[in-house]
């Protein structure tokens, strides 16, 4: 079932059922009203025929018959009955109608003095009223055939209006609830023409005033990040295949020269060495290849307390064990008094490869193979920066150094991917932080890392 459907039935069932009890309500007061003014009615009516027969001595009961046939005010199907302290008759308004009592209906008007209800249609009322020592019980009936006759109209008004009105509502209901919809089928319409090929195509937002305006906007947040992951999908692909052709196709020159000319030993050894120097290079490439997709798909839901300086000083003891060569000095800006200024919530292996990448880019890249690392904290974050006394970057390469694959026009000479820079941005925003880069050409770099410690 279609939701426009289901909202016109869900409107059209609560305004119905608000319209029901309504008319139910109005009926329900208007019958008690009806009956409540007849009752009294009836009481008036039982008081005035008890003063005029018991407390006026010029009218007798026949007098008073009389007088309540030819009244103008008498009700349809009135009687009036007088009984005297012995619960005899002591005076009938009719002889033709007849009001069905009992002692048990006596007793109890004289035990509660007043009386209201009912026998068959006609409303009964019951009063003692007492004169000269004397308790006089009289039952006045009558049946109000104008009441029920109003009570008939209103029910039948209520009826045809209830119909009336949910008929209004239905279609009512179909017509908003398909101009409210309106722009979701539009939107369902665009959605349906969005593919692969053509992933820039963004719904209109309607100035995000109401749901449906912010319900686009987070589909073409959602449609930028999916742009941005393809992006980088092909980018990835794109470099990947670059950089693993070149020694691929060097592998098979060599192997080439191998099978078709007739080489020394010394000859095949040094294509065996050129050989691998190329199967070391493309390790080289697998591994940044992996730390990519790692971070990508690393959680840290299991984090863990981390101090920062353990994870540098693994990262210098890591670097200067393969790189000898390599001067790497790390130093606190401040000692920290409590060692919580220093420890975040993480994962050690990912942060390792931060600073590792970090420490052997400043390295590799200063002429005299040093980096200096300095560990400090504010109120908030941990703070490492790495600096170098490199090549520096170029200013226009700084807000691209972060992407993928991506290196600098005087870093081309240098043997790298363009790899790490990614992998360290990725691996510190997934633990909430920030990584920031200051440079000059020929006078190095400096990257700073923030990440909030647990204090």
């Amino acid at each position: 079932m279609k939701i426009q459907t289901k909202i016109a039935i869900q409107f059209s069932l609560i305004v119905g059922s608000l319209l029901a009890v309504f008319s139910f309500v109005i009926y329900q007061l208007f019958a008690e009203f009806r009956e409540q003014e007849y009752y009294d009615r009836l009481k008036s009516k039982a008081i005035t025929t008890a003063q005029l027969l018991i407390k006026v001595d010029e009218i007798d009961r026949d007098l008073l018959k009389i007088i309540d046939k030819n009244t103008l005010t008498a009700l349809v199907d009135e009687k009036v009955l007088v009984f005297d302290q012995q619960n005899k008759l002591f005076y009938s308004s009719l002889d033709d109608h007849v009001i069905h009592y009992g002692n048990d209906l006596l007793n109890r008007v004289r035990k509660e003095k007043y009386v209201e209800t009912s026998d068959d249609e006609n409303e009964v009322v019951g009063l003692l009223y007492e004169l000269n020592g004397q308790n006089y019980v009289i039952l006045a009936s009558a049946y109000d055939k104008f009441g029920h006759s109003k009570m008939a109209n209103l029910r039948d008004i209520l009826y045809s209006g209830l119909v009336i009105s949910i008929l209004v509502t239905v279609l009512l209901g179909i017509f908003f609830a398909g101009n409210a919809l309106g722009p979701v089928n539009q939107f369902i319409s665009q959605i349906s023409t969005i593919t692969a090929n053509n992933l820039r195509e963004r719904l209109d937002e309607r100035h995000g005033k109401d749901e449906i305006g912010q319900l686009a906007a987070a589909f073409n947040k959602m449609m930028y990040r999916l742009e941005q992951s393809f992006e980088l999908q092909k980018s990835f692909v794109s470099h990947a295949s670059h950089e693993l052709r070149t020694p691929l196709a060097a592998l098979k020159s060599e192997v080439e020269i191998s099978l078709d000319e007739k080489l020394s030993v010394a000859q095949h050894r040094g294509i065996l060495e050129n050989i691998r120097k190329d199967i070391n290079r493309l390790i080289a490439l697998s591994n940044s290849l992996l730390q990519i997709v790692r971070p990508l798909k690393s959680s840290i839901n299991s984090a863990v307390e981390v101090r920062i300086d353990d994870v540098v000083f693994q990262a210098q003891d890591d670097l200067l064990l393969s790189k000898p060569e390599y001067r790497i000095s790390v130093e606190y800006a401040k000692e920290p008094e409590n060692e919580k200024h220093i420890t975040i919530l993480g994962d050690e292996p990912l942060l390792k490869t931060v600073f590792t990448n970090l420490i052997s880019n400043a390295c590799k890249y200063s002429a005299n193979h040093q980096a200096l690392v300095a560990i400090d904290f504010n109120e908030t974050h941990t703070l490492v920066s790495v600096q170098d006394e490199g090549i520096g970057i170029p200013e226009e390469d700084l807000t691209a150094i972060f992407e993928p694959f991506y290196r600098s026009k005087n870093a081309l000479t240098i043997s790298g991917f363009g790899v790490g820079l990614s992998v360290c941005k990725r691996i510190v925003e997934l633990h909430k932080g920030k990584i920031h880069v200051e440079s000059q050409l020929q006078h190095g770099s400096k990257f700073l890392v923030e990440l909030p410690h647990i204090l």
